[in-house]
């Protein structure tokens, strides 16, 4: 028997007991390998995300198709007519009563009052400004108007 405190002799034929677990990573070691997975995930996010803002200003930009379809002969020779345009163009525009003078050099008015308003930011802007208010008051003070 063995004595007290002394561990007991295993026999011949025993397993070896496995060895200790390896000690945690130093904290250093740990944002190391978490830097090195998360950092190209992060730089293809970030790719990602400037590639759309890109194609999204540059089609925000860029004409319209119709736009494009109509200053191009060429590709529309190609191409039979749409019919929504021509569908578009059998319902017959709705037709407005003519606005009375008064009432229109109230709007002049109101568009020149507003005109003060502005705080041009440089000489274009404000010789741009002074260039319209002109030519509002003299749409005001004119005998006839012109139509809208």
């Amino acid at each position: 028997m063995a004595g007290h405190g002394k561990p007991n002799p295993k026999p011949p034929g025993a397993p070896a007991p496995p060895p200790p677990p390896p000690p945690p990573p130093s904290v250093a070691e740990a944002k190391k390998g978490f830097m090195r997975r998360m950092f190209p995930f992060l730089l293809a996010v970030n790719l990602f995300v400037g590639a759309y803002v890109v194609v999204r200003t540059y089609y925000k930009d860029s004409p319209s198709s119709k736009g494009a379809a109509e200053a191009d002969p060429a590709s529309t020779a190609d191409k039979p007519p749409r019919e929504p345009v021509a569908a578009a163009a059998a319902v017959p525009a709705k037709v407005f009563p003519p606005i009375p003078e008064d009432e229109q050099r109230r709007l002049y008015r109101w568009m020149l009052e507003e005109k003060r308003k502005v705080r041009p930011r440089d000489k274009a802007e404000k010789k741009r400004l002074d260039d319209e208010k002109a030519l509002l008051k003299e749409i005001i003070r004119a005998e006839s108007l012109p139509k809208l």
